[in-house]
């Protein structure tokens, strides 16, 4: 056993989790705990413009790192916070949030302090976080050792946000602590059950005429990716993907048959999912937006679902499995098929007409030729993620969105949590300007850390996605029209991001060229027209509005 403050006892966990960077805003409740972190080695505090910006960061930051962290105060921080948090619940993101509490006799005498509601109520804003995590506690100095350990397991392990108060009068006081590496490791699988996982799979492949994969975010979020992508390369087994899971193998690769959206799915991909015979699954979650609006069907039969700890095959639930235990097995035993002979899908051609007006239609094209292998895509809900949605990415592509949740403004603080995990790839992130608009002073973060992403903003001059929802003329769905190009050096004067502003496709090719060999980082704003939008945005707009309003409620003229 050791002894060791419980500041750094928090600390030493989360660094034995990998995490380098907690990201936050501070105050008071939270200055003790900030002191001890300013005095760590290899661990520091990345300030945020506001802890919204903060708790989108520390999701950037697990989509590439595997596990987030987030510092906030009580009462008013961690409820400023809640809405990332509940995002990342919702895209099943890993996120330690931690926020500093008032002093434990304070709590425990029920005073009426400044941050709360001046009734003696402590246990609140716990009541408000805990549906949005998978544990929310307020630890003492008698229990913080294993709750805090509990919390950081079930984060990892089930892929959820976990919230940890600590009161501000205890990060300094010391508690003994195991002194054997801290390991968030799943067990090891029941043997006979392992066996028979892989006897099972095994048995049902040889047997299927037409198997297929149906990714899904669990298959990211589990760290599948690269098993599936041997077992699939091994067996040669074609692979579709949800729009949820976009990216998570090379979508030009000659087994990638397309994104499955239900009815709306890409041409041909429909019939071979539902008609498969033997369709690998990860617990897949489908949504309006990523079904064709529930039209998805995915056959009663020949389903193999994946869990964590779990597989189900011809309806029997596998329980005691590490999966990837399983799999690897898998891997090494599926029988090796012959590779067919078969060109991989290339990019689309792209013929610049100088002159021509910048167009959705041809925007978009025009971007995946500019996407590189083993890039971070980052994609905003609306115009950006739409209109890349039916783009093949290459090869090792990190793509973020999110789907499910599709808080606008997401991507910009998530963009900076990225690049601190990752900061040798390159980054390329496409918001649009309204979106932009709700986080934009996190922009100043990015410059001041001196990240180096290529930012494409995309200015209609409002909210096109719900333009085309209801509203098309409305004022409701326009926005101030900044001068954004300039953001950067208000932001920073000094700031090396180059800056540029495009019209046409003549001006963006251009831009295109000079940014594709520039270490500084670029911000490009691409004026487009604020009535156009993707094709598929285009029918998404009004199958939403008979979604949402009935068939007595208003429709764009």
């Amino acid at each position: 056993m050791a002894t060791m403050t419980i500041g750094d006892f928090i600390i030493d966990r989360l660094k034995a989790l990998g995490i380098r960077e907690i990201l936050g805003v501070p105050g008071d409740f939270n200055l003790s705990f900030l002191e001890q972190i300013d005095a760590a080695e290899d661990f520091r505090f990345v300030g945020t413009c506001n802890e919204l910006n903060a708790a989108y960061a520390a999701d950037g930051y697990a989509r590439l790192h595997g596990v987030g962290a987030l510092l906030t105060t009580y009462g008013v921080g961690e409820l400023s916070a809640l809405n990332g948090i509940a995002g990342a619940r919702a895209e099943h993101v890993p996120v330690v949030s931690i926020a500093g509490a008032p002093p434990q006799y304070a709590t425990e005498y029920r005073w009426n302090l400044h941050h709360s509601l001046a009734d003696g109520d402590f246990d609140n804003m716990l009541d408000a976080v805990r549906p949005f995590t998978e544990v929310a506690i307020r630890v003492s100095p008698m229990n913080v050792v294993g709750e805090f350990d509990r919390a950081l397991r079930t984060c990892v392990r089930e892929k959820r946000p976990v919230h940890i108060q600590v009161p501000s009068d205890i990060t300094h006081l010391e508690v003994t602590v195991p002194d054997t590496p801290f390991t968030v490791d799943p067990p090891t699988s029941d043997a006979e059950r392992r066996h028979a996982a892989v006897e099972k799979f095994l048995g049902a492949f040889a047997e299927a005429e037409r198997p297929l994969f149906l990714l899904d975010q669990d298959t990211d979020r589990h760290g599948f990716t690269d098993v599936f992508r041997r077992i699939i390369d091994r067996a040669q087994i074609p692979y579709a993907h949800m729009a949820s899971a976009k990216a998570q193998l090379n979508e030009r690769h000659p087994l990638c048959v397309g994104t499955y959206n239900g009815a709306a799915s890409a041409p041909g991909v429909r019939e071979k999912v539902e008609g498969s015979d033997f369709l690998v699954t990860t617990n897949p979650r489908f949504i309006e937006v990523n079904s064709g609006n529930f039209t998805h069907a995915l056959p009663e039969t020949g389903v193999v679902n994946f869990g964590d700890q779990h597989m189900v095959i011809d309806n029997e639930f596998i329980v005691g499995i590490n999966t990837l235990e399983v799999l690897q097995d898998i891997a090494a035993a599926v029988p090796e098929a012959q590779k067919a002979p078969a060109e991989p899908v290339s990019a689309p051609t792209y013929d610049v007409q100088p002159d021509k007006p910048l167009t959705q239609a041809r925007l978009w094209p025009r971007i995946a030729n500019f996407i590189d292998e083993g890039d971070v895509v980052i994609a905003e809900a609306g115009t950006s993620n739409i209109g890349l949605g039916p783009q093949r990415m290459p090869d090792s592509v990190k793509y973020i969105n999110s789907p499910i949740w599709g808080s606008i403004g997401f991507t910009l603080p998530a963009l900076m949590g990225a690049m601190l995990a990752d900061p040798d790839r390159r980054h390329l992130l496409f918001i649009g300007d309204g979106s932009f608009q709700l986080t934009a002073q996190e922009l100043s973060t990015i410059l001041r850390e001196d990240l180096k992403p290529i930012i494409f903003l995309v200015n209609n001059r409002g909210y096109t996605i719900e333009r085309f929802i209801l509203g098309m003329e409305r004022e409701y769905n326009d926005i101030q029209d900044w001068q954004f190009s300039q953001l950067p050096k208000v932001f920073k004067a000094d700031t090396s991001m180059q800056t540029y502003s495009v019209s046409t496709e003549g001006e963006l090719e251009k831009v295109l060229e000079e940014v594709s060999s520039c270490g500084n980082g670029a911000f490009i704003e691409m004026h487009l027209d604020p009535f156009d939008a993707p094709k598929a945005l285009q029918g998404f707009g009004p199958a939403t509005a008979d979604f949402d309003f009935g068939p007595r409620g208003p429709r764009n003229p």
